[in-house]
């Protein structure tokens, strides 16, 4: 065996040591292990919100949208839309009317923002998750039927089969408003996108909202899906800066896009601040080296007496600090591997034995919490780890082989 790690070894199992010098060199390993645990962990649930977020709510709103400055809407918009379906970027062309506008029930007003599309016999494949088959089958066989949000038929007490009136403010050419129209709808169901979305959302008729906006082309704009919704800001600016209409150019960046921006700066803030957790718990490598070297200076001296080189006392002290950062890494990765695959089914199991929700769908995009393991993370972590830890021991390796045995020794 390599005499410096065999050196380490026996000096982590002399009994010689005090209890304090032992508490220090543990609670190093304790401290880099943990660390190592809750940041693979918080990763893992960053990952899961990132991963929700391109799948869910991303799959379900337009990454971007081009609509008409006029208000007679987009000409010719069934040959605007075959043209652009065939761009390998673009997953999908759908036409769309959006009226702004407020339901009145009894006493009760509430916002809400409708968006007509073409109504299929199927519900769209994207939104199989939030819309039910029967509650999709009635709007289509009714032109005048609207699927509402969940969060705005909760508050305003509608079920299915309810009519509804829904107020909507008029504009002229010259943007100044007139009496507002009253548009009569049948609710056919509800929709379930999450968060803030439940509170404002409609969906109906693309043919009668454009009647009730005033459309006379039969589509206000555009709304596209793409291959790569991280890529909608520049591929939805040069679609629309080539558009032979005059367009307003939207994209999921402008609405939702400060959710992506939360993901990444949670994400970045939790590694820096775990990163320096890791660091405070290699400085007690450096504390408990540094008191094993006061305390080994007899021993060490007579191993130089003896021929022990320099460089193999030092590699001695190194290899010693590192096993406490190697076993720590290691059992606090193991824990982690572990616990990140299946944090969602734990949390949910507790969050029904408490009866409490640690997310809640009326204000988050989803209602529980996701975690998706990463191995570049894991590897970046452990790496990091490793690399402080063996940062650690470089000075109390070096004051362990600049000692001289004469002086050490009297």
């Amino acid at each position: 065996m390599n005499i410096s790690l065999l050196l380490a070894q026996r000096f982590r199992k002399s009994k010689s040591g005090n209890r304090y010098t032992s508490f220090v060199s543990f609670s190093s390993t304790l401290g880099i292990g943990l660390g190592c645990f809750v940041l693979i962990v918080l990763l893992s649930v960053m990952n899961g919100f990132e991963r929700e977020l391109r799948d869910r709510l991303l799959a379900i709103i337009p990454h971007g949208e081009l609509f008409s400055v006029s208000q007679s809407g987009i000409q010719d918009w069934q040959a605007y839309q075959h043209s652009l379906s065939q761009d390998p970027r673009v997953a999908s062309v759908e036409p769309y009317t959006k009226i702004t506008g407020m339901i009145q029930q009894g006493t009760e007003l509430k916002a809400v923002e409708l968006t007509g599309i073409q109504v299929g016999q199927t519900v769209p494949a994207r939104w199989y998750r939030e819309i039910e088959q029967q509650d999709w089958l009635r709007l289509e066989q009714q032109p005048d039927g609207v699927l509402l949000g969940r969060g705005i038929a909760s508050k305003l007490g509608l079920s299915t089969g309810d009519k509804i009136t829904v107020v909507i403010p008029s504009v002229t050419e010259d943007l100044t408003f007139t009496a507002p129209k009253n548009l009569y709808l049948t609710l056919t169901g509800t929709v379930s996108l999450g968060g803030e979305l439940d509170n404002l959302i409609g969906i109906m008729h693309l043919q009668t909202a454009s009647e009730a906006a005033g459309i006379a082309s039969g589509a206000q704009g555009l709304r596209f899906q793409l291959q790569d919704p991280f890529s909608a800001y520049s591929v939805i600016r040069e679609i629309g800066y080539t558009f032979p209409q005059a367009v307003y150019m939207s994209d999921w960046t402008r609405t939702q896009g400060h959710l992506y921006d939360d993901i990444r700066l949670v994400r970045v803030v939790v590694y820096i601040a775990l990163t320096l957790v890791i660091a405070v718990a290699c400085f007690n490598i450096v504390s408990s080296l540094v008191m094993a070297v006061k305390e080994k200076q007899a021993s060490i001296a007579i191993l130089k007496t003896m021929g022990a080189t320099d460089s193999q006392i030092r590699m001695a002290f190194m290899y010693q600090g590192m096993l406490n950062g190697v076993i720590g890494v290691f059992w606090g990765t193991l824990l982690a591997v572990i616990t990140a695959p299946n944090l969602s089914n734990w949390i949910g199991a507790l969050e029904s034995l408490l009866g409490v929700k640690v997310l809640s769908g009326d204000i988050y995009f989803i209602d529980f919490l996701p975690s998706q393991l990463s191995w570049i993370d894991v590897l970046m972590t452990v790496v990091v780890a490793l690399t402080l830890s063996v940062l650690a021991t470089l000075y109390p390796a070096h004051k362990a082989a600049v000692i001289a045995p004469a002086r050490a020794l009297h």
